[in-house]
This record gives C-alpha cells, sequence and structure tokens, in this order.
C-alpha cells in the first residue's frame, strides 16, 4: 500500500479513531507487534519523538521509524516533542511517516513548517500543551489537518488524564466542527466516552493498550466500545 492509499484510508476511518502510541510497546517485536494491530483494524499508529530537550525523556528517531516502514500498512503519525522540528522534517518524511505532529510551544511561528509538509503530501497535526492556550493555534487551523490536544505534559507515558483540557476540546469542537481533534494522554475506558463527547475524533492511547493483561487487541475493542458509549460521535 502507498502512502496516499494509506492516508486516504486513515481519513475515511470512523470516529472516533484509536492510535496506539508504540512508546509502550516491545520495540524487539515491533513487526508481530504492528501486525497485531493491522488484525486488530487499527488504521494509525502513533510515534512519540523525544529529543531529551524539548521535553525530559529521549526515545527514537528517523533510522528505527524507517526500519518500521516495510513490515506495516498502517499510517505512521510522528508527534515530533523536540526543540527543532525544522531540520528533521526531510528525515522523518523519507523513513515513512504519513503524518507529522509539530508542537507549538517549540516552532512559535510555524507557517514555513505547515508549507513544507504540504509540498511533501504529508498530513499535518499541530500539538499544544495543557497550559497553552488555544488562541496560540487557532490562526493556524485551516492550513492544518489535526490539532492534538496534550492531557498530560508530554514527556513520560503511563500518566494520569488531565480533565481541566476538557473545555479546550470543547471549544476548538464548536470553532471548528468539521476539524480532527486528537487527544493524547491517559486515555483508557473509563474516560473515553467523555472525551469523544467533548469532540475529540481521535484518541491516542499507549499504557492502557500495552499494558492491558488481556493483550493489545482486547484492550483497544474495550476502548473503542467504550468511546462509542456516548451519542456524540464527531467526524
Amino acid at each position: 500500500m502507498n502512502a496516499e492509499d494509506r492516508r486516504r484510508r486513515f481519513v475515511a476511518a470512523p470516529a472516533p479513531v484509536v492510535l496506539p502510541s508504540l512508546l509502550g510497546c516491545d520495540f524487539a517485536r515491533m513487526a508481530d507487534v504492528l501486525r497485531t494491530l493491522e488484525n486488530a483494524d487499527v488504521v494509525a499508529v502513533h510515534l512519540d519523538v523525544m529529543d531529551g530537550h524539548f521535553v525530559p525523556n529521549l526515545t527514537y528517531g528517523p533510522p528505527l521509524i524507517a526500519a518500521w516502514r516495510p513490515y506495516s500498512n498502517l499510517v505512521f503519525d510522528a508527534h515530533l516533542m523536540i526543540a527543532e522540528p525544522r531540520r528533521y522534517l526531510d528525515a522523518f518524511l523519507e523513513a515513512g511517516c504519513d503524518q507529522i505532529t509539530i508542537h507549538i510551544e517549540a516552532v512559535g511561528q510555524p507557517q514555513d513548517l505547515i508549507h513544507a509538509l504540504r509540498a511533501a503530501g504529508a498530513r499535518v497535526g499541530i500539538a499544544l500543551n495543557p497550559p497553552t492556550p488555544l488562541e496560540a493555534i487557532t490562526p493556524h487551523l485551516d492550513a492544518i489537518d489535526q490539532v492534538l490536544i496534550m492531557s498530560v505534559m508530554p514527556g513520560f507515558g503511563g500518566q494520569s488524564f488531565d480533565p481541566t483540557v476538557r473545555p479546550k476540546i470543547r471549544a476548538l469542537r464548536a470553532l471548528r466542527p468539521q476539524i480532527e481533534i486528537a487527544v493524547d494522554g491517559g486515555i483508557k475506558p473509563s474516560n473515553a466516552a467523555q472525551v469523544v463527547q467533548d469532540g475529540a475524533t481521535h484518541l491516542v492511547v499507549g499504557s492502557a493498550i500495552f499494558g492491558d493483561p488481556q493483550g493489545p487487541a482486547a484492550a483497544i475493542s474495550q476502548i473503542r466500545q467504550a468511546a462509542r458509549a456516548t451519542g456524540e460521535i464527531h467526524g
């Protein structure tokens, strides 16, 4: 499957879309992990890229992502929690990433990055941390595909969901009824319906999937069922 087909399938997926975050999986068995996720009808995975500067943790980069790409037809959404994303855009695109999500706190004025990603045919996301007001990204909403609202401070998996971001989700949904809204941090079956009702279309989930004793497929099914328990599904 080529990149265009991957992106088309991702856009067509019914909301709410569950995006497994690979931060907590077994990197030594990545081909098996990706195959398991595809068999669970996952259409995209969330790649947490951390540089040890923008966030206090260090994960992986383009070489490892490029090694995973041949084993999967899933959309690769690279969440760049790094201080200088512009320097590395080409490397992540060449590694096979289909969507690049940058942090407004790291860039400030992201117009040139958005333009570069659009020119390369990639989908574009902008992330904002819990303390960052929605106004920081509103000038760019018409130029991007997805907003990633962090419900924890980025850097580590396994954190608890911060409910103070819920008004931000609702405000963004009211401001842009059609935009994709992803929520990342502490998502699990007990709160999935809340964030979907607030307006989320995409749920980034890490520890609740890969830490489930029943396995990723069962966890994904449970989260989907819980998320769809609300009467309001956006997107």
